[in-house]
């Protein structure tokens, strides 16, 4: 928890109303998402109880596993997801962009649009993840045979669980986790991790206040848990008598009651589920958040040509040089990430001024026109003088970005202490100002201007060399084996 979140807290607890930590959403939200809300068997490892899935609050499916414990009625509910999951993630294969690449001298192309998927906490993402595996390996032959359509989804949904790890993805979306991210409530954590209490919080009803609605919607009888676990004593005092009466009595009558108490559980989350996708909808995006969703957009297309190809399904564990390479995507991600937040929102900024990774201020003096004759030739290299009221912990020869102009870096020439806490920063520019001596209007703070500069930048990072699959060193295991689905594969546990 950062110190300027901390400060929100405190303030929400005092006022009991939520407060904003952002200016801007920086998850993107798609215009039509599939929204997944995952019930689960208590005591059964990722039993599938129920789901409800759609792409409009208005436009919601029921799956229902009457007797979860039972292979078959589980591999009717993932046939089930899947034509849903399936033909959602067909609708964005029609329309093709080509993107620039290798400074615009090349291009390359990918799908316009892709897929998202949306699920109410943390803990639905790892239903996604766990129940990806439990089904990308079924046989669609042999003994406990499984329509084609089910490994399919399993790779899909694995697809989601392994964007789910990318800092700054949104192909899978933890709903709780977005909104903490974006406003900071009076209550802990754990309680933020409760959709109802959460909302409660961030919207409440007319008369309440946040730290009212959210003490209230801790009731499980008005609030049943976001999933995919439900409340213990739904399940000893209504589930359990249901299902036992539906497999005594299999039929129409008994499989319409459990079918209605499932519904009574899980229709508030899911009206709990848009409500805060519209609170996310109506905050403005941040510049770089389209950035981010490309490279989903990547991830995606490269999804639909490995299935078409007839590409294997991800495997249960990465090789040596998959895991490097994987780890090493992530943190260059998580770097990526907390830049781009930074430039796209003075609030997450000011957390780098505060710790001395930024500084902000006010122009007083520029030689746009300054030219260095030390080298070789002449180049243009201004110099702009700011004035900061914030930490400096810059030392002379050290270069910085600024967030208006990340093309362009600046070298701290010197650093002068001034009276009353005041800072004045000497700075050389270089680059974004063209190849000529003289520089274009704009490309030079001007006099009066207010100027962010920092330490970090989100200029390309180049991919270290790992070695090849095939050259996997012996103290790393030697080159993996092909991963070849076996029977035992097809007879594994959904946990």
């Amino acid at each position: 928890m950062t110190t300027l979140t901390s400060l929100a807290r405190a303030i929400a607890a005092e006022r009991g109303t939520a407060q904003r930590i952002t200016t801007v959403r920086h998850v993107h939200i798609h215009e039509r998402p599939l929204v997944l809300v995952p019930l689960t068997l208590a005591g059964e490892a990722n039993a599938p109880l129920a789901a409800m899935v759609g792409t409009a609050r208005d436009d919601a499916r029921l799956l229902v596993v009457a007797q979860p414990r039972n292979r078959d009625q589980r591999f009717g509910f993932a046939a089930d997801l899947a034509e849903i999951v399936l033909d959602y993630v067909a609708l964005f294969t029609t329309q093709v962009e080509l993107v620039a690449t290798n400074r615009g001298r090349e291009s390359r192309a990918r799908y316009a649009d892709g897929p998202q998927l949306i699920v109410p906490n943390p803990a639905g993402a790892a239903f996604v993840r766990m129940f990806g595996r439990s089904t990308r390996f079924r046989k669609t032959d042999g003994q406990w045979a499984v329509p084609m359509t089910v490994p399919v989804l399993g790779r899909w949904l694995t697809h989601f669980a392994e964007r789910y790890d990318h800092p700054g993805s949104a192909a899978l979306v933890a709903l709780t986790s977005a909104l903490t991210a974006h406003w900071a409530t009076g209550q802990s954590a754990l309680e933020d991790a409760n959709l109802a209490a959460l909302m409660g919080w961030l919207d409440p009803p007319a008369g309440m206040t946040g730290a009212e609605a959210g003490e209230a919607a801790e009731d499980p009888l008005a609030f049943p848990p976001a999933g995919p676990v439900t409340d213990p004593t739904f399940d000893n005092e209504v589930l359990a008598p249901l299902i036992d009466a539906y497999t005594d009595n299999p039929g129409e009558p008994a499989l319409a009651r459990l079918v209605a108490a499932v519904r009574g559980q899980i229709e508030p989350t899911w009206d709990l589920v848009w409500r805060g996708v519209e609170l996310l909808r109506a905050l403005p995006p941040g510049e770089r958040v389209a950035v981010r969703w490309g490279a989903d957009r990547d991830a995606y297309s490269s999804m639909v040509l490995g299935l078409a190809d007839g590409r294997p399904p991800q495997p249960k564990r990465d090789g040596a040089v998959a895991a490097a390479g994987r780890l090493n995507r992530m943190e260059r991600d998580q770097a990526t990430y907390d830049v781009q937040r930074a430039f796209d929102d003075p609030l997450v900024l000011a957390e780098y001024r505060l710790s001395g990774e930024a500084f902000a201020g006010v122009v007083t003096a520029a030689q746009p026109d300054r030219v260095d004759t030390s080298g070789r030739r002449r180049v243009l290299r201004p110099h702009v003088t700011v004035l900061t009221q914030d930490p400096v912990r810059f030392t002379p020869g050290m270069e910085l970005t600024s967030p208006a102009r990340p093309s362009q870096k600046a070298t701290v020439v010197s650093v002068h202490a001034g009276a009353a806490d005041k800072a004045e920063v000497v700075l050389e520019l270089a680059g974004g100002m063209g190849s000529s001596l003289q520089a274009p209007p704009g490309s030079v703070p001007e006099v009066g201007e207010r100027v962010c500069y920092t330490a970090f930048g989100d200029a390309y990072q180049q991919t270290p060399d790992f070695p090849a699959r095939e050259d996997t060193p012996w103290t790393h295991g030697g080159p993996p084996r092909d991963y070849v689905p076996t029977d035992g594969d097809a007879a594994e546990d959904w946990s």
